[in-house]
C-alpha cells in the first residue's frame, strides 16, 4: 500500500493586521528599549536580591522582589534592543563546554549565566476592557516573566514560543513593566543555542470577543483548475457577557485581489466560551505555491457584533498539494520533486542565535544558490520569521520537535509547534524528533512513536511524521513511523540494513534521509593543519557513520523510491567542532561556513543540483614554497568534458561522470591555473585561479545597498583584499578595522574560521564607551552586519587595515511605513 498526503493545505504565519480604525485588535512588535544586566545562577546577592524577603513571587501575588519589583531601578542597566543574544558577547574559554562552542557560559560560570530584562512601558486609559498579551517567540531559557511584580508564570524550553496575559495586571493610563529572567546555565541541546530574548517579543491587544492566537487553521484541496480552501477559526469570548455574532472569510491573492469570500454567519458563544467554526470557500485557478514560485495567499477573518467590527485577523497561506510515495518519492502540486537538503541550527556569524529577519532571507537565499530546495529545523521549532522566509522564497521544511516523549510537557510543546507552524506552505513534514538513542530501537520507543504520531495527526492530518533514526532498524521507531527518517547510511548498515533491503522488505513505507554526510572542511584549507584545527575542504568521509557528497548524493539520486536527504549542515555551526576540542569553537559540516561564504563542496551541488552550467577549479594557486611538488587539482562541473591548463599547457582532457567530479594530479609552478568546460564538443564555460600578488587594497561588498530604516534591517557585506591586479587574495589574513558613519550601526562581525577566538561584537562600556569594531580576514574573507536605525539616510561604511588601500561603501537607508510597536 502506498501511504499518500493528497493534499496539503498551507499555511501561515500567523497574522494579524495592522491596526485599522475598525478593529480593536493590534499586534505591536515590543523589541526597542529594554534595559538587559547579567545577574548570577548561585549568588542570590549579585541576582538583584531575586525572590528574596519573607514573602516571594511565588508565595503572594505581586510580591516581585529585586529585579522583578516594578519599582527597581534599572537606569544603570544596559539600553538595547531585541533580538539579542549575551552568550555570543562572551569570552571563549577551556572551561566551557564543548558542544557549546566553549563560550564562557553555563554551570562553570554562574556570573554569565543569568540574564535580567526590564521593559517600560504605558498603556492607553482607553484600552481598559481590552485583552492584553504579552508573546515571545522563544527566550533561552528558563525564563520567568513578571508584570508589575505580578509573577506570570516561567518557560522551561528555549524554543517553543509563549503568551502571557497581562489584563488584569496593568496600569492603564500609566506605566507598566515587564520583567523577564533567563537562566542558561543547563544546556537544552548539544549545540550553540545562545541566551536570552533571542527571538522577538510582541504586545497584543484585541476586543474581549476575538480570535484565538493562532487560532485558524487554513487547508486547501486542489481539484482540477480549482481548490477548495477549509478555514477553521477558534473564537473566544473572554467578556462577562453572552455575545452575538457573525463571521466573514475573504482570500486575497498576492496582488491583494479578492478570490474568494463567504456571507456572514449569525452566532453565540456564552462568555468564557471557545468555539471552533470552519468555511469552505471555492477558488478558481489559484495560483500555486511553489519552490519556483512560492505564491501566497492571505485569509482574512472578520468577526462583527452588533454592527460593528470588533476582529480581523490575518493569516497566510498558500494552496498546494503534497504526496510522500513509498516507490517514486515526493510530489509537489503533483510533480516529482528530489528532495534537495541541508540541515541547519539557528546561529549565524557576529549575532549568534539572535538572527535579524533580513538575515534569514540571507542564508535561505545562500541554500538556493547552490539548488538546496529542502531545510531541517535542527533540532528544535524554529523561530517564526525563518518559516516566514521559507514561504517567501520557496523552501520546503522538515520541522522538528525538540524533546520526544509523552508527558504533559511534551505534548504541549509539541501542540505548541503544530499549531504555531501548521498554515505555512513550506512545511512538508513534521519531525517527532532526533537520534533518541535510549529509545529508537526499542518497544518503548514503538509505544511513545505511535501515541506522539496520534497526537499530531489530531491536530493536522495533512502532512506526514518523521523522525530521524540512527539505529535500532528494525525495531522501535522504524517499525510505526510514517515516513522513515535515515540518519545516515553508515549508520542503517551498521544495523543490518541498506536503502534497498529495507525498500524491499518495507513497500509502503516512504523514505528520507535526515541527516546524511557529516563530513568535515575548513573553507580554503587544501593541507590539513591539525595545530590550527583546519582540515582539507577537498570531498572527504572521516568517519565510519557520514560519507562524503559524492557517496551519498549517488546514492539517492539512483534509487526513486528515496525522496531525497538532508546534508549534516548547510552552515557551520559553533560547537560541536568534530573531530577536535579546544581550541576549536565551531564545527566544519557546513557546505557553507559560518558567514555563509562557500566552500568548494557547494560547486559539487551546484553542478548536480541546478541545471546551471558551472565550472569550479580549485585548490587556489598560491603555494609559496611548495614549487615542483604535486597537488591535486578538482574540478566541480556538470559539462561532459573538462580540460586543465597550467601556463597554457594542457594537462588533459577528461570526461565528467554523473554526479562525479575530475581530478588531476599537477606539479606546482606559479602561474594561471586554467580549466575549460565542453558541451556537445563546443567550449562553454571557463575558470581560472591564478597566483596573485601580495595584498594592496580592501574591498567590500553588500549584497544589498537599499535598506528599510526600521531599526530591523541589515545588510550582509563581504570584505576582501585584492592585489595590485584586483585579484582576491586567497591566503591573506590582514585584521581590518571597520567604522560606520549615519543611521546605522555595526551588530556582529565574522570570518569563518572555526578556531578563531576573535570577538563577533564589541560592546560599549563606561570604561570603552566606543569601541572599535575589527575583525582578521579568514583565507581572503571577512563579513560585516549592518543594522539601519529609525532614521533614514546614507550608512557609510569605511575598512582599514595597516599598508592597505582604505574601501568605503555607501548604503541608503529609505523610509517605510514603519511596523506598528510599542514606544
Amino acid at each position: 500500500m502506498v501511504r499518500i498526503i493528497c493534499y496539503l493545505t498551507t499555511i501561515v504565519l500567523l497574522a494579524v493586521s495592522s491596526p485599522a480604525a475598525e478593529t480593536p485588535r493590534e499586534r505591536l512588535l515590543m523589541d526597542s528599549n529594554w534595559r538587559f544586566s547579567l545577574g548570577h545562577a548561585t549568588d542570590v546577592a549579585k541576582d538583584f536580591d531575586h525572590a528574596t524577603g519573607q514573602f516571594s513571587y511565588f508565595a503572594k501575588t505581586g510580591f516581585g522582589s529585586g529585579a522583578s519589583a516594578a519599582k527597581f531601578d534599572d537606569s544603570g542597566w544596559r539600553k538595547l534592543d531585541l533580538p539579542h543574544d549575551w552568550a555570543v558577547e562572551l569570552p571563549f574559554s577551556e572551561r566551557g563546554s564543548n558542544s557549546h562552542g566553549y563560550k564562557a557560559i553555563g554551570r562553570n560560570f554562574p556570573e554569565n549565566s543569568v540574564g535580567w530584562y526590564r521593559r517600560k512601558f504605558t498603556v492607553p486609559a482607553s484600552d481598559l476592557g481590552k485583552r492584553v498579551s504579552v508573546e515571545f517567540d522563544g527566550v533561552f531559557r528558563d525564563s520567568i516573566v513578571w508584570i508589575n511584580g505580578h509573577y506570570l508564570g516561567e518557560e522551561q524550553s528555549g524554543y517553543s514560543g509563549f503568551s502571557r496575559n497581562l489584563t488584569e495586571y496593568l496600569n492603564y493610563g500609566g506605566e507598566n513593566v515587564i520583567a523577564v529572567r533567563a537562566d542558561a546555565s543547563l544546556e537544552e541541546g548539544w549545540f550553540y543555542e545562545g541566551a536570552g530574548i533571542y527571538r522577538h517579543v510582541w504586545l497584543v491587544k484585541t476586543d474581549p470577543l476575538h480570535v484565538k492566537q493562532e487560532g485558524t487553521f487554513v487547508t486547501s484541496e486542489l481539484k482540477g483548475n480549482a481548490a477548495e480552501v477549509t478555514a477553521r477559526v477558534a473564537v473566544v469570548n473572554e467578556g462577562d457577557a453572552d455575545a452575538a455574532f457573525e463571521i466573514s472569510e475573504t482570500i486575497l491573492d498576492a496582488a491583494g485581489t479578492t478570490v474568494a469570500s463567504t456571507k456572514a454567519k449569525p452566532l453565540t458563544l456564552r462568555a468564557g466560551e471557545r468555539g471552533e467554526f470552519s468555511d469552505v470557500l471555492p477558488v478558481s485557478n489559484p495560483k500555486l505555491w511553489s519552490i519556483e514560485t512560492p505564491s501566497l495567499h492571505q485569509l482574512v477573518t472578520t468577526i462583527t457584533s452588533a454592527g460593528k467590527v470588533v476582529d480581523r485577523f490575518e493569516t497566510k497561506f498558500g494552496i498546494r498539494s503534497i504526496r510522500f510515495d513509498a516507490k517514486e518519492g515526493f510530489f509537489l502540486n503533483g510533480k516529482h520533486v528530489k528532495l534537495k537538503g541541508t540541515d541547519n541550527h539557528q546561529d549565524h556569524a557576529g549575532v549568534g542565535t539572535a538572527i535579524p529577519d533580513a538575515l534569514q532571507d540571507y542564508r535561505i537565499a545562500k541554500l538556493k544558490e547552490f539548488g538546496c530546495n529542502f531545510y531541517r529545523a535542527s533540532h528544535n521549532p524554529p523561530t517564526p520569521e525563518l518559516l516566514d522566509a521559507c514561504d517567501r522564497l520557496g523552501m520546503l521544511v522538515i520541522d522538528e520537535n525538540r524533546l520526544t516523549g509523552t508527558t504533559d510537557f511534551h505534548y504541549d510543546h509539541l501542540k505548541r509547534l503544530v499549531v504555531r507552524d501548521r498554515n505555512h506552505p513550506c512545511v512538508v513534514l513534521w519531525s517527532i524528533g532526533n537520534e533518541e538513542w535510549k529509545i529508537e530501537g526499542g518497544e518503548d520507543g514503538v509505544r511513545i512513536a505511535t501515541t506522539m504520531q496520534r497526537w499530531v495527526k489530531q491536530l493536522d492530518a495533512t502532512r506526514p511524521i518523521t523522525v530521524a533514526i540512527s539505529g535500532g532498524w528494525g525495531g522501535g521507531f522504524s517499525k510505526v513511523i510514517e515516513v522513515a527518517g535515515i540518519n545516515y547510511l553508515g549508520n542503517m548498515k551498521k544495523g543490518g540494513f541498506t536503502t534497498d533491503q529495507w525498500h524491499e522488505r518495507h513497500p509502503d513505507q516512504p523514505i528520507v534521509g535526515t541527516e546524511e554526510c557529516a563530513f568535515n572542511q575548513t573553507r580554503g584549507i587544501y593541507f590539513d593543519d591539525r595545530e590550527h584545527c583546519h582540515l582539507n575542504a577537498y570531498d572527504w568521509d572521516p568517519s565510519d557513520w557520514g560519507s562524503n557528497l559524492e557517496a551519498a548524493w549517488s546514492h539517492y539520486a539512483e534509487r526513486p523510491f528515496l525522496s531525497g536527504m538532508c546534508i549534516w549542515t548547510g552552515f557551520d555551526y559553533r560547537g560541536e567542532p568534530t573531530p577536535f576540542n579546544w581550541p576549536a569553537i565551531a564545527s566544519q559540516f557546513g557546505i557553507l561556513d559560518l558567514c555563509g561564504f562557500p566552500k568548494d563542496g557547494m560547486f559539487y551541488l551546484k553542478s548536480w543540483w541546478t541545471d546551471e552550467p558551472v565550472l569550479h577549479v580549485f585548490p587556489h594557486w598560491n603555494w609559496a614554497g611548495k614549487e615542483g611538488q604535486e597537488i591535486k587539482v578538482w574540478a566541480h562541473s556538470n559539462c561532459d568534458e573538462v580540460e586543465l591548463f597550467l601556463n597554457g599547457q594542457s594537462l588533459g582532457r577528461k570526461t565528467m561522470t554523473k554526479n562525479s567530479h575530475l581530478e588531476w594530479p599537477v606539479k606546482y609552478a606559479p602561474g594561471t591555473l586554467l580549466a575549460k568546460g565542453y558541451k556537445g564538443g563546443k567550449e562553454i564555460l571557463t575558470s581560472k585561479v591564478e597566483t596573485t600578488g601580495a595584498a594592496a587594497s580592501i574591498q567590500i561588498e553588500p549584497n544589498r545597498s537599499k535598506l528599510a530604516a526600521d531599526g530591523s534591517d541589515v545588510a550582509v557585506i563581504t570584505v576582501r583584499v585584492t592585489d595590485g591586479q584586483g585579484r582576491g587574495v586567497p591566503t591573506a589574513g590582514q585584521e581590518i578595522r571597520f567604522d560606520l558613519a549615519g543611521p546605522g550601526k555595526i551588530i556582529g562581525v565574522g570570518n569563518g574560521d572555526p578556531s578563531s577566538h576573535e570577538p563577533d561584537q564589541f560592546i560599549a562600556t563606561k570604561e570603552t564607551p566606543s569601541p572599535v569594531w575589527r575583525r582578521s580576514l579568514f583565507n581572503g574573507l571577512a563579513q560585516v552586519i549592518v543594522q539601519t536605525t529609525g532614521e533614514p539616510g546614507e550608512i557609510k561604511l569605511t575598512a582599514t587595515s595597516t599598508g592597505l588601500a582604505p574601501a568605503t561603501s555607501a548604503l541608503r537607508s529609505e523610509s517605510i511605513t514603519p511596523q506598528p510597536s510599542v514606544p
